[in-house]
């Protein structure tokens, strides 16, 4: 059986892996010779996606070790959803509109503090 120190580790590994990744891509979009954008675009997708999916690992394994029903998720919980559906949307917008690069640079680190926020202070619990 995991504890929940073992899921925290693990989200919080995610969100890291998340939010680095997103960085990365981001810098790379701006610049680079094609060829180095393309060595590079898969890989950090790549690592962007095994984050969201480490992030969602840890935190629903953390609310099933404090046994929240999975039936009737509280407020917070769905609030923390949206943002990271938004932390996993910046990718797509850098990869497609490369001149918005600098702002999913700036913004990524927000949301990603945001969902903390919303973890800590449970707002409609």
């Amino acid at each position: 059986m995991i504890s929940y120190v073992t899921y925290k580790i693990i989200h919080y590994l995610g969100i890291f892996t998340a939010v680095t990744a997103v960085a990365a891509y981001a810098v790379l979009a701006t610049g680079g010779s094609p060829l180095q954008r393309d060595a590079w675009t898969k890989k950090l997708a790549a690592a962007h996606g095994i984050g969201l999916f480490l992030v969602l690992l840890g935190g629903f394994g953390m609310l099933a070790r404090l046994g929240v029903s999975h039936g009737g998720l509280p407020t917070w919980i769905w609030i923390k959803l949206a943002i990271w559906v938004l932390l996993g949307g910046v990718l797509t917008l850098a990869k497609r509109r490369p001149e918005t690069a600098g702002w999913v640079l700036f913004i990524a680190p927000f949301l990603a503090a945001a969902a903390g926020t919303v973890a800590l202070l449970k707002p409609g619990l």
